[in-house]
């Protein structure tokens, strides 16, 4: 009789852990590269085709006014997955650091996992995590299933990197959806490059899958080359239409007075990579690639709803959609990124959660959110506790259409001032203005370097891309002078309101006084709290580390 109990006992328990199980959404979250806020049909951009993304705002919530916290790949997505501003988390290009093992705990994967989500990590990454950063090896252990590679993937992944071999397809896009039907459906032909923990995923685990593209970013769109095997998308698309170019774009030679101070942003250092604004011809080129991509995404995204339809996980699986920053094409003469203007820092954020019905969904929201709110959302949604080091928080009240905002002001900076001449800066923002501030640029310029790497037998890669100790100190600086006092060179406000792509700096306008001082304030009380107080949990991730490692740092 104790031995029947016993029986049923085990029974009724494991029932009720798989019902548990099963109340928790899946949780598939996707990141594009480069993506501006208006290169989607459903943010009001009338070129380019994207009817599943369109769908998917339309089904669920659109965030019209999201920001990112750092407009460069390397620190936004280590916001994104920490949930903090790069003041406080320290991880740059330029910072000497990686992501210690302390604080990678404190990420939404890991705690996802942790709390019994079944994880997949598939395309891009460029957080370096662990001692010796992308060569530790912790990202490929942190997840029950992982097929991916550190730093650029280019439009060619096979070309780059060995895990993507086995693939059929070549093009980016492709690649990575046969990657997301392997993850999802254990029908899916299985690839050998991937790497797993378990055979197939779980049917009573939730499962918690990234998907992290590297495209529209430049370093994919630039190596497209119309193979014969590409899909007609890649080749044809958009070739046949007239492409206006963006409004306020002004070519290198007709630029009369630069956008912000020559010796404050050095646009003869800015990276050959971004060349392409300089004439219409190119720019357009470029564009109409990114416009491709987008397409490319959009088909994965369809087919991802489909798959998840037929699978019968649809009516469970919450999907978010976002970028990891915007991008300049000739807006106002400017290129690239690493700036806090709207065009670098404004993202959509879709988050579509199909379990509401269908009329409480289906909104836009003008509500201030920024990516860092993305981590402690999808840990609300798995019922798992937030960590005290996120500062950012859950919008899923947003999502379920209630009215009360995460915050009032904004905060962007960007800690990236290099050798390639973008400045440090900050700028907080509430609906209606922004305030941004800059400080001296005292870095060494790219053509010196590059002029002395040649002179000297030096890969150039080498001279511009690797980080030293030294660099440490000066990094450090960057996040602690501004909150000890130092003093801004150079200002500017923008009414928001009725300037949106930021064209008139109104700063000396004295009737703006008041808005401007109260600006101010805002940016000495969100500064600090994005410093926080605590030590940054962080590695020295440097040349000299890892040449005591016996370790080579590629640049990513």
């Amino acid at each position: 009789m104790e031995k029947l109990k016993h029986i049923l006992y085990v029974i009724f328990f494991a029932i009720y852990a798989f019902a548990n199980a099963q109340e928790k959404p899946n949780i598939v979250f996707i990141l594009t590269d480069d993506q501006s806020y208006n290169m989607l049909g459903c943010t009001g951009n009338s070129i380019v085709q994207t009817p599943n993304i369109d769908k998917l705002a339309k089904e669920g919530v659109l965030f019209t006014n999201a920001h990112i916290t750092s407009a460069i790949c390397t620190p936004s997505r280590t916001s994104i997955l920490l949930g903090q501003f790069e003041r406080k988390h320290a991880v740059n290009f330029n910072s000497g650091t990686s992501v210690s093992d302390e604080a990678w705990q404190n990420s939404f994967p890991m705690l996802m996992r942790s709390a019994g989500y079944y994880t997949g990590w598939i395309g891009k990454n460029h957080v370096p995590i662990g001692k010796g950063g992308y060569e530790s090896g912790v990202m490929e252990k942190s997840f029950d299933y992982w097929y991916a590679g550190h730093g650029h993937l280019g439009f060619y992944p096979k070309e780059i990197h060995e895990i993507f071999n086995d693939a059929i397809a070549d093009t980016q896009v492709e690649v990575i959806q046969e990657g997301v039907d392997d993850f999802i459906d254990s029908n899916a032909r299985k690839l050998k490059g991937a790497i797993h923990f378990l055979e197939k995923r779980p049917d009573n685990k939730p499962f918690l899958l990234s998907i992290n593209f590297n495209l529209p970013h430049g370093a994919s769109t630039s190596t497209m080359k119309m193979k014969p095997t590409d899909d007609a998308i890649y080749k044809t698309m958009y070739r046949d239409m007239e492409i206006p170019l963006p409004e306020g774009y002004i070519a290198k030679a007709a630029i009369k007075t630069p956008k912000l101070p020559a010796d404050l942003l050095r646009a003869e250092d800015r990276q050959s990579g971004y060349n392409y604004i300089d004439t219409p011809q190119a720019q357009k080129e470029r564009y109409i690639r990114q416009l491709e991509a987008m397409t490319g995404i959009d088909r994965l995204v369809g087919k991802l709803q489909k798959k998840l339809h037929d699978l019968k996980l649809d009516n469970n699986t919450i999907i978010i959609f976002t970028s990891d920053h915007g991008l300049f094409m000739g807006e106002q003469g400017l290129g690239g990124k690493a700036l806090c203007y709207e065009k670098t820092t404004h993202v959509p954020i879709i988050i579509l959660d199909p379990r509401l019905k269908k009329k409480s969904r289906g909104f836009v929201s003008n509500a201030l959110v920024q990516t860092i709110d993305l981590a402690p959302t999808m840990l609300t949604y798995g019922g798992v506790s937030l960590p005290n080091s996120f500062q950012g928080k859950s919008i899923i009240n947003l999502v379920e259409g209630k009215k009360e905002e995460p915050r009032t002001y904004l905060l962007t900076e960007n800690l990236w001032s290099t050798q390639f001449g973008n400045p440090r800066c900050e700028a907080v923002q509430d609906k209606e203005w922004k305030y941004i501030r800059y400080y001296k640029n005292n870095t060494i310029s790219a053509s010196k370097k590059i002029k002395v790497a040649k002179q000297f037998g030096i890969p150039i890669n080498k001279m511009l891309y690797v980080v030293h100790d030294i660099d440490l100190v000066t990094y450090r600086d960057f996040v602690e002078s501004p909150l000890q006092g130092e003093q801004p060179v150079y200002e500017e406000l923008y009414h928001l309101k009725t300037d949106p792509q930021e064209f008139d700096n109104v700063i000396e306008d004295s009737k703006n006084e008041a808005v401007l001082n109260r600006l101010k304030s805002a940016w000495k009380t969100e500064i600090t709290k994005a410093r926080g107080t605590e030590a940054p949990k962080v590695y020295r991730y440097t040349a000299e580390s890892q040449l005591e490692s016996n370790m080579i740092i590629e640049p990513k």
